[in-house]
């Protein structure tokens, strides 16, 4: 069966490929918003995002360390470092240009780390696809040859039952003939019919 054909909406199609600008511009606007309301040039407050920033990294390196290393917790603590570092920056500086400065080389970055995530996912696909087509193929063929089985089966019983029915009528037919002798056609060296011959005697 054919599957129902589906349009996707060209939003959804481009939130994936938006999402790493759209987190590192939120961390920059939440690290001005914080520089505003009094982080601007606090060693207190760029202390605290040192050592959380530090500690992302650090887990991590140690996620990502060793045979059993988890390459999306790694991922997850490598962005949460960076992101705790651009926030840090965004909201000790005094102007603008160091933290946009940041904020692009973030992008970046993320958009580099996102571009391999996105070309081993779209390879899955593209082979889970073939795969599918392939397997519906199969099925397909294998429908088209019980298909022909089965109408060749049906075929064989039609001429069958009609061959049956037209030896049955030409029977009826030569036993009505007038003058009919079963014992001449077995006389001449023919096939005696008992079904005819039984109905004569």
């Amino acid at each position: 069966m054919n599957d129902p054909i589906t349009y996707r909406h060209w939003a959804i199609d481009l939130a994936p490929k938006a999402a790493p600008a759209l987190a590192t511009t939120t961390v920059l606007i939440l690290g001005r918003m914080w520089n505003a309301n009094g982080a601007e040039h606090s060693v207190g407050n760029a202390a605290l995002m040192v050592v959380l920033a530090t500690g992302a990294a650090t887990a991590g390196a140690f996620a990502s360390g060793g045979r059993s290393g988890d390459s999306v917790i790694a991922g997850t603590a490598f962005a949460a470092s960076g992101g705790l570092a651009l926030a840090g920056v965004a909201g000790y500086a005094d102007g603008l240009s160091l933290p946009v400065l940041l904020w692009a080389l973030a992008t970046a970055v993320a958009y580099g780390l996102a571009a391999r995530y996105w070309r081993t996912d779209r390879r899955e696909t593209v082979a889970h696809q073939r795969q599918t087509l392939g397997r519906r193929e199969d099925h397909a063929h294998v429908e088209r040859v019980e298909a022909l089985r089965a109408g060749a089966q049906i075929e064989v019983a039609r001429s069958g039952a009609a061959y049956a029915e037209q030896l049955a009528n030409a029977l009826i037919t030569r036993a009505a003939l007038p003058g009919f002798k079963p014992h001449a056609i077995t006389d001449a060296g023919l096939p005696q019919l008992p079904t005819t011959e039984g109905k004569t005697r």
